[in-house]
């Protein structure tokens, strides 16, 4: 995958999976997230949310390991914690850094007794997550990256405060919100949240592209109907001088 100053062995892991061209966001958002800004990433189901989120943790984190957590990746539920898990099991093998993930039906008391063996990046559903900071569960202290998935669904189930709760408490920390749709609790969220966030809405680029196509389409639909016409007219032309 060719993106500028990728960390090898996360290229190679990528490579390994398949993964041998960087598609149009992973392109797009690669050198503003590897920068730190705080982000806003807009993409419809398949666009490989995921997967970006994936390769820029691992970018960024790469290489050295602590005791507490660096990256925290807020996720819808249970199915996506164990997906984003299984991705960072792929594509993270190479990089030494120790993943976890946290859901509503998990233990707590093993959960807290694991992340105090030390991880660096702790995956969870805002509900886990929220109890297990409350309960002092693990440390947001040396966090870098906190990273909000899903956030359409996680917020039509209210749980802004809780969140906001998590993100009041770190003192620095790159934030990113990844989403299908920019609404206006998405807006609000980041408003509160965000700093001067770069906005990327891939979305809108293809409305944009379909738009021009639709024009394109029209223009050489118009182009075809004046040749005929003009045709047509030789042709009556032609035939009023027989």
């Amino acid at each position: 995958m060719k993106l500028k100053k990728i960390n090898q062995k996360l290229q190679e892991a990528l490579i390994e999976n398949g993964l041998t061209e960087a598609n149009s966001l992973q392109k797009e958002t690669f050198s503003t997230l590897k920068s730190g800004s705080d982000c806003i990433i807009i993409a419809e189901n398949g666009m490989g949310k995921s997967t970006t989120i994936a390769i820029n943790v691992i970018q960024q984190l790469a290489g050295s390991n602590e005791e507490s957590p660096r990256a925290l990746i807020i996720v819808e539920d249970k199915t996506k914690v164990l997906e984003m898990q299984e991705m960072f099991a792929k594509y993270a093998k190479n990089s030494g850094l120790e993943i976890f993930g946290v859901h509503d039906k998990g233990d707590m008391d093993y959960d807290k007794n694991y992340i105090s063996t030390g991880i660096d990046v702790l995956i969870g559903t805002p509900n886990k997550l929220s109890e297990m900071f409350t309960t002092a569960g693990y440390n947001v202290n040396r966090l870098r990256m906190f990273i909000l998935d899903d956030a359409d669904p996680i917020l039509k189930l209210r749980h802004e405060t809780k969140i906001m709760r998590i993100s009041n408490s770190i003192a620095k920390t790159q934030r990113i919100i990844f989403a299908d749709q920019l609404t206006e609790r998405i807006e609000i969220l980041a408003e509160k949240m965000l700093v001067e966030p770069y906005v990327f809405d891939f979305d809108f680029e293809e409305e944009e592209e379909e738009e021009d196509e639709e024009n394109l389409e029209d223009e050489e639909n118009a182009e075809s109907i004046a040749e005929n016409d003009f045709e047509e007219l030789e042709d009556s032309d032609q035939e009023g001088k027989e």
